[in-house]
C-alpha cells in the first residue's frame, strides 16, 4: 500500500507541474536524452497482455529501462488490407499514451512520464511498434502481395509512429512461405517488396521531421525458412536483424530436448543459436553487428507419457505442455513463476548444448527446458567473441520477480542482471530533463471508455481492469 501512495504521490507532483497543449502534429523529441552505443544491443519485448497480471506489477513505472537499449511493443495486428490494430485497445490506450488524471479539468490529461514509451525515452531508449506475431500472420501474404496494400501497412507504420512515438517498426511476419498462416511460395519475393515499401515510407517521414527510424525483423531460426528471404537484397534495409533462437524445441518435438540450446544438442533437432547465426553470416552474408540473438525469460514444460519416466532426448514424451503445475501459462511458464516451482524438480546442465533444464522429482513426469545465469552469461559471452550486435529477449515480465507473491513491487530481475553484467559497456547515458509528453489525441470510441472508468471510479492511477460495459 505504501507503495502505491508513494507512486501516486510522484505521478501527480509530475502533473502538477505539467500543463499539455493540444498539438496533433507532434515533434520526436527522443533526442532529448543523449545516448551513445559503445557495446551492444539489449533488445526486450513488452507484452501489451501482461500488464494486467499480478495487478500490473510490470508496469512501465516499475521496468528498470536502465538494462534495455531497445523495447519492442506487442503486438500490433495487420487486416487484410494493411491498416493496423492493436490486440488490446484498452491496453494499448494506458501503456502506449500513459495514465490518465481525470480530475483535471483540460481533458484528455495524461500524466508525463507514465507511458511506457515515454518512461523509456528517460533512459535513452527506444521504443519500436512490433506488428505480428504468430497469431497475427494470417494477412502478411496478401498484404506483401499487393502493390496498394503494402502501400497502404507502410502508410499506417508512418501513422503509428507519429501517433505514439515509436521509434520504428518491427516487423514479426512468422514466416514468409509457412502454409500454417497461408503463406505462399511468391512471398520470397514479396517480403522484400514490403521491407521496400515500410523503409521508404519512413525514411521519407524521417527526413521531414529529420528524425531517422530504424526498421528490425525477427526471423525464424530453421534453415526451411531461410529459404523464403531474399538475404542479399533486405541486408542493407533493416537495421535489426533479430533470430528467434528460443522455442526452438517443445512438446511439438520428436525428441526431449532444449528451447533455446547454444550448440546443438547431441539428439533430435540440431538447430541452435550457434548454428543460426553462422548461417546468417556466412551463407547469407548479414553483417554480423546486425544480428540479435533470442532467448527466452520462459521456460517451455512438456509432459511425459504415463508410466513411462521423461528424460532428456528421449521420444516417450506425450507431445503436451504441462498445464496442470503451469496452468496460468498453459505450459510455457515464466520465470518468475518457474522458481516458485522449482523445488519439485532436480536441476542438471547439459555439457554438449550448454544450457540447463529440470527433471521433475517422484511422480512429476515433467520436464523444463529454460534459462540461467550460467547459460545467459555464456550466451552474452557467445555474442561478444563473435561480435554479433546484441540480445533480444521474450519477454520482459518473466524476469519481473517479487519477494513473495502479491507483494505489488519487483525485488530482483535475475536474468536481464546477467546479461547487464557480461554487457557492462552496452550503453552510457546522459541523463538529461524530464520528457514531458505531449497530450495526444483520443477517438471518439475511447473518450467512451474514459467517460465510463468515471462512472465506475476506477483507480485513477492503475487501470488493470476494463470498465465492465467496455
Amino acid at each position: 500500500m505504501r507503495k502505491i501512495i508513494a507512486i501516486v504521490s510522484v505521478v501527480m507532483l509530475i502533473a502538477s507541474t505539467s500543463i499539455f497543449a493540444q498539438d496533433n502534429e507532434k515533434t520526436h523529441t527522443t533526442d532529448v536524452v543523449k545516448v551513445k552505443q559503445i557495446g551492444k544491443n539489449v533488445i526486450g519485448y513488452y507484452t501489451s497482455w501482461e500488464w494486467y497480471k499480478r495487478q500490473g506489477l510490470a508496469s512501465p513505472v516499475n521496468i528498470d529501462f536502465s538494462k534495455y537499449s531497445i523495447i519492442n511493443y506487442a503486438y500490433f495486428k495487420p487486416d487484410t488490407l494493411g491498416n493496423l490494430d492493436g490486440m488490446d485497445a484498452w491496453a494499448d490506450s494506458i501503456l502506449l499514451r500513459g495514465l490518465f488524471d481525470y480530475s483535471s479539468l483540460e481533458q484528455p490529461f495524461y500524466l508525463a512520464n507514465t507511458s511506457l514509451i515515454d518512461a523509456a525515452h528517460v533512459q535513452g531508449v527506444k521504443v519500436l511498434l512490433s506488428i505480428g506475431g504468430w497469431n497475427n500472420s494470417n494477412n502478411f501474404s496478401k498484404i506483401a502481395a499487393d502493390s496498394v496494400k503494402r502501400a497502404n501497412f507502410a502508410h499506417n507504420c508512418v501513422l503509428m509512429c507519429s501517433k505514439y512515438e515509436f521509434d520504428g517498426i518491427d516487423l514479426n511476419w512468422e514466416f514468409p512461405g509457412s502454409a500454417e498462416i497461408n503463406g505462399s511460395e511468391k512471398d520470397k519475393q514479396n517480403f522484400t517488396l514490403l521491407i521496400n515499401s515500410v523503409r521508404d515510407s519512413l525514411d521519407a517521414y524521417g527526413q521531414k521531421i529529420k528524425y531517422k527510424f530504424l526498421i528490425s525483423a525477427m526471423f525464424s531460426p530453421y534453415d526451411v525458412h531461410h529459404a523464403f528471404i531474399e538475404w542479399d537484397k533486405i541486408k542493407d534495409k533493416i537495421d535489426l536483424f533479430n533470430v528467434m533462437t528460443y522455442d526452438i524445441n517443445g512438446p511439438w518435438s520428436t525428441h526431449v530436448s532444449h528451447s533455446s540450446p547454444l550448440y546443438a544438442p547431441a539428439q533430435g533437432d540440431t538447430t541452435s543459436f550457434d548454428n543460426s547465426f553462422r548461417r546468417l553470416t556466412k551463407l547469407y552474408g548479414i553483417p554480423s553487428k546486425k544480428i540479435n540473438m533470442g532467448v527466452g525469460f520462459n521456460g517451455r514444460a512438456t509432459l511425459g507419457k504415463v508410466g513411462e519416466k521423461i528424460d532428456l532426448y528421449s521420444t516417450n514424451h506425450s507431445g503436451l505442455n504441462d498445464t496442470i503445475l503451469f496452468t496460468e501459462e498453459n505450459g510455457s511458464t515464466a520465470y518468475y513463476n518457474l522458481i516458485l516451482q522449482k523445488n519439485k524438480f532436480d536441476e542438471r546442465w547439459d555439457e554438449k548444448a550448454q544450457v540447463p533444464y529440470l527433471i521433475g522429482k517422484g511422480d512429476l513426469n515433467t520436464f523444463v527446458s529454460y534459462e540461467n545465469e550460467k547459460s545467459l552469461q555464456l550466451k552474452t559471452q557467445y555474442i561478444k567473441d563473435n561480435e554479433a550486435g546484441g540480445i533480444v529477449i521474450w519477454e520482459i515480465s518473466g524476469d519481473a520477480i517479487e519477494k513473495k507473491p502479491g507483494q505489488g513491487f519487483i525485488y530482483k530481475s535475475t536474468l536481464i542482471t546477467a546479461i547487464d553484467d557480461n554487457f557492462p559497456t552496452s550503453r552510457k547515458r546522459k541523463i538529461a530533463k524530464r520528457y514531458i509528453a505531449p497530450s495526444k489525441p483520443i477517438s471518439k470510441k475511447e473518450k467512451g471508455w474514459r467517460k465510463n472508468a468515471v462512472k465506475q471510479n476506477i483507480n485513477k492511477i492503475y487501470l488493470i481492469k476494463k470498465p465492465t460495459n467496455n
